[in-house]
């Protein structure tokens, strides 16, 4: 048998590139976080010591420190006890991540809505079979003190509860990650001369929410959901943020 000519050079194949030093370290602490070596909350060894078991200069570990921490993977705190320390997961992390998006212009308002809609459908169905009166009578007080607040800032933060209260019904911390996120951003364009107009019609629907979450009827329940983020996208769109 014949052997095969060999592929050409053109044929696809590209130059390995070697990682700057700094990458290795940053790649070799997301490996160790995700295996459970390092957890929230421990603390890197010192500078000098890191250059020390890299074999690598402190000016790259403090590159690689750096990247960390824009990265949210760790926080640098000061004083005699600081030092690198692992972070826990946060909301905050993902929301900047995709208010990135959003500002450069990667991701519109309209994708960014669509996909809230799809989420929160699927979080309003699984708190409908998975959740307890403990979770429904507490979404049932955050509407209550959603009525009395008159501060729309107050309001916000009934909102941003009402929402992780719904999402930790699910039982997947990944839909409470999202939710949060999500919430987080599309907060910045809801302003407009309409807002006040908006609210009124919320608290009947959180009321018809968190009646069918206890019935357990998960249709009503997710085309209530819709039908309020619906009027939230046309607020949006008759009321762009400046």
């Amino acid at each position: 048998m014949m052997a095969k000519p060999a592929i050409g050079t053109g044929a696809g194949f590209k130059p390995i590139k070697t990682q700057r030093a700094f990458e290795v370290v940053c790649d070799q602490v997301r490996q160790m976080v995700a295996d459970g070596t390092l957890k929230a909350g421990d603390k890197l060894p010192a500078e000098r010591e890191l250059a020390v078991r890299f074999q690598i200069s402190r000016n790259a570990v403090r590159e690689a420190l750096r990247s960390l921490e824009m990265s949210g993977i760790i926080r640098n705190e000061k004083g005699v006890k600081g030092g690198a320390f692992i972070q826990a997961a946060e909301n905050e992390h993902v929301a900047q991540a995709m208010q990135d998006f959003v500002h450069l212009g990667k991701v519109s308002l309209d994708e960014l809505t669509e996909a809230r809609l799809g989420i929160q459908a699927i979080v309003v169905r699984l708190a409908c079979e998975r959740g307890t009166e403990a979770h429904f009578d507490r979404l049932a007080e955050i509407v209550e003190q959603t009525r009395i607040e008159t501060d729309i800032d107050a309001r916000y933060r009934c909102a941003v509860e009402f929402y992780q209260v719904l999402a930790e019904a699910t039982g997947n911390r990944i839909y409470a990650l999202f939710v949060g996120a999500l919430s987080s951003i599309l907060q910045a364009f809801i302003a407009g001369p309409d807002y006040r107009t908006l609210q009124e019609t919320l608290i009947d629907s959180r009321h018809r929410l968190v009646n069918a979450l206890r019935e357990r009827d998960c249709d009503a329940a997710v085309a209530e959901m819709t039908a309020h983020l619906d009027r939230i996208h046309t607020h949006m769109q008759e009321n762009p943020a400046r």
